[in-house]
């Protein structure tokens, strides 16, 4: 599961700072989390109580951040960003550039809902004819843009928990020709492996695994 991923990277890495975007339910993930310093941000859509920290858009949070108008400094770094806010390419792609900017050297993002198993969970609209069905939507496009296209960070995936994307910086070569540059779903899913670059459990270990943590 999504937390038990995250803990594992806290723990290996000894990581401190924690931001959580889209907490929607904290017991779902965010208190389950063992980290020193946590922050969650949600504008509350969901959730009329809202129990977390910054009850506002991920947009909205990273421009006050931005601003000066959060507890942080304006510089301030995460060791681990969990995004899980609205499932919709392009926000998904913003909220990961705008952890980027606010991501320790050696920190982690992890994105959930990166690999809808059909067409129906992939849509784009949560809401049908008034009825929420269980939704993936396009976080997988935001994904595979960075993967594919992002010479400055690397990127894999675990196949469980609907997917779980994982991101850290790192200079590297982008794919040398994107296969899929219409971000169709049926292609994708075709041979999703590769296409998504799912790992196994050991490799992700070794993958979120700081050089440093092994001296």
């Amino acid at each position: 599961m999504r937390f038990d991923l995250i803990n594992e990277i806290v723990s290996i890495n000894s990581f401190q700072t924690y931001l959580e975007i889209g907490v929607y339910q904290p017991e779902i993930c965010f208190d389950r989390i063992n980290c020193e310093k946590k922050t969650g941000v949600d504008p509350g859509l969901e959730h009329l109580e809202n129990p977390v920290d910054y009850k506002v858009t991920s947009d909205q949070f990273f421009e006050m951040l931005a601003r000066g108008e959060t507890e942080f400094p304006v510089d301030h770094k995460w060791d681990v960003v969990f995004i899980d806010g609205l499932h919709l390419a392009d926000q998904v792609y913003k909220d990961i550039n705008n952890s980027l900017r606010h991501l320790s050297d050696n920190g982690f993002i992890v994105l959930h809902d990166c690999l809808p198993p059909n067409f129906f969970m992939a849509r784009e609209d949560y809401d049908i004819d008034g009825v929420r069905y269980p939704w993936n939507g396009t976080t997988w496009k935001a994904y595979y843009r960075t993967l594919v296209s992002n010479d400055s960070v690397e990127a894999c995936l675990l196949n469980t928990d609907w997917g779980l994307g994982v991101i850290k910086k790192s200079k590297r070569e982008v794919l040398p020709e994107n296969t899929n540059q219409f971000y169709e779903f049926n292609r994708m899913i075709s041979n999703y492996v590769e296409n998504m670059n799912v790992v196994s459990y050991p490799d992700l270990v070794k993958f979120i695994t700081n050089p440093k943590t092994k001296e």
